[in-house]
């Protein structure tokens, strides 16, 4: 789907220079044909028109989010609108080709609605129109389009309300002002609308230059200066528009980037970044990783001493991503931290975390946990889980998973029962938990990482290697499974090495 949205950008853009490069070049017989020279001004304004108009789209090339789709394709519209006037122009002084003319009269009315039909895409998208009547005009408007098209389309085969005699003349018909019923009503419906909208008066006045100034130059030039005269002020509307409001989110998007800049450092500031963690304690070596997959992520991570023979490891997931499971991941983390200092088993420390969670939870938000607590004296290593993912054991010269009891994620009910389940750590065995982002990354092809890719890399790490080397290889080993794709959740892992009680790794260090 990204790909398809990036292919039509290159064709706008495409269409648009091709469009300015064709003016330029089926301009120059207006300079030279004295039967074209009166129409020299229209072929000047349609031409620089069509380079403007091929300069806009690139300017506004990789703007995303509401409006910039309907923007571009009025930019199209407005390019096509060029192209279609200076030929109509050509055609008129050649009696033989009235239904070329005929042809182009009648695209040029089409292009017209479909650009109107735009603009009121883009102003809504960009403005935020709400209330019933947006209701109402969301309806009639699309309804009136297709009348409108109809009506234009019966020309083909009646002269309904305009025409091109045989010898090139172009007539309106006693009723042609029903071409104007559209424009009319999506004009008045949309001024109406941006009125009430709450949007800022800036922006306001920007939208409202697409249909007024056409207005004033009807009234004070008609038509004076050529058609091109028209088109040339609706894209006098579009740059205004395009600095007006593009410029306002821009400057909107650069202070929130500030704002997340500053976010991702108090978020980096709040999880263990300096290894080794415990330079001092040589039982065991510990590594952990995070990399968000927006600017400040969900997922977060956590060890520290609780007492002198016990070392705490905490890896969690947040539901959501972005900003609001930065703040839950935040709050979460502080309180893990402080009940596992108070003690008691990881099952206990869950259950008293997830009734204050619960109570204080206005945004239904909710975390996966897993804890654990290493007795380093023995190896013996305790652990609990809030419905986080399996971890993977090394206990005999290979990681396998390991299935420990699971309760509810943190947050999801008021009252949750955990389970403790516990191993003994040997010499040289060693643990690895990670979140569902290192799992579930996905290729282009839509294929998972699994935890079979998992253990696979893991199980190709050298026996000796430090924790930080194994989480590098894993993550070597997801980004070669990927590649290109983007990365959409939150990749977070942590590894422990059990080396022994510090008087066997002291003994063996003497020796």
């Amino acid at each position: 789907m990204i790909k398809k949205l990036k292919d039509i950008r290159i064709y706008g853009l495409a269409f648009t220079i091709a469009s300015a490069v064709f003016m330029l070049v089926f301009s120059l017989p207006f300079f030279t044909e004295s039967r074209l020279q009166s129409f020299l001004y229209d072929a000047g304004v349609s031409t620089i028109g069509a380079l403007i108009c091929a300069a806009l789209f690139y300017g506004c090339w990789k703007q995303d989010g509401d409006g910039a789709r309907p923007f571009r394709i009025l930019i199209v519209l407005e390019s096509a609108s060029f192209v279609v006037n200076i030929v109509m122009h050509f055609t008129v002084f050649l009696p033989e080709q009235h239904t070329v003319l005929f042809i182009f009269c009648l695209l040029s009315k089409l292009f017209d609605l479909v650009m109107i039909y735009f603009f009121y895409r883009y102003v809504k998208a960009t403005l935020g129109f709400e209330g019933k009547l947006a209701k109402i005009s969301d309806k009639i408007i699309p309804v009136l389009l297709v009348v409108q098209t109809i009506v234009l389309l019966a020309n083909i085969f009646y002269p309904l309300t305009f025409s091109v005699t045989a010898d090139g003349v172009y007539q309106n018909s006693a009723i042609h002002l029903i071409e104007e019923v559209f424009l009319v009503v999506t004009f008045i419906l949309t001024a109406v609308l941006v009125f009430m909208s709450h949007s800022p008066v800036n922006q306001k006045v920007a939208v409202s230059t697409f249909i007024f100034l056409p207005i004033v130059e009807y009234i004070f030039l008609s038509g004076s200066f050529g058609e091109a005269s028209q088109y040339g002020v609706i894209l006098m509307s579009l740059i205004i528009m395009y600095c007006v409001i593009f410029n306002d989110k821009n400057r909107k998007l650069a202070a929130t980037q500030t704002e997340l800049d500053m976010a991702t450092e108090i978020q980096a500031s709040m999880l263990p970044s300096v290894f080794p963690a415990f330079p001092d304690r040589h039982e065991f070596d510990i590594h952990a990783s995070m990399d968000p997959a927006k600017e400040v992520g969900g997922d977060f991570y956590d060890f520290f001493m609780i007492d002198d023979d016990h070392l705490g490891m905490v890896i969690a997931d947040v539901s959501g991503k972005g900003v609001p499971a930065a703040l839950f991941m935040m709050s979460s983390k502080i309180l893990l931290n402080d009940h596992a200092i108070m003690g008691g088993a990881p099952s206990e420390i869950l259950q008293r975390v997830n009734k204050l969670v619960y109570a204080n939870n206005d945004a239904q938000m909710f975390v996966t946990v897993w804890l654990g607590i290493l007795e380093i004296s023995t190896g013996k290593l305790t652990s609990a889980s809030a419905g986080h993912e399996y971890p993977m054991i090394n206990v005999n010269g290979q990681y396998e998973i390991l299935k420990d009891k699971h309760g509810l994620a943190i947050g999801a009910m008021p009252i949750a029962k955990y389970k403790d389940t516990e191993i003994t750590l040997k010499k040289g065995d060693s643990i690895f938990v990670y979140t569902d982002g290192v799992a579930e990354a996905t290729d282009a092809n839509h294929q998972l990482f699994g935890t079979d890719r998992t253990l696979e890399a893991l199980n190709a790490v050298s026996k000796d290697a430090s924790q930080k080397d194994v989480l590098l290889g894993v993550r070597a080993s997801v980004d070669a499974f990927v590649k290109e794709a983007p990365q959409f959740d939150d990749l977070t892992m942590l590894g422990l090495k059990y080396y022994g009680p510090a008087e066997n790794v002291n003994a063996e260090e003497a020796q």
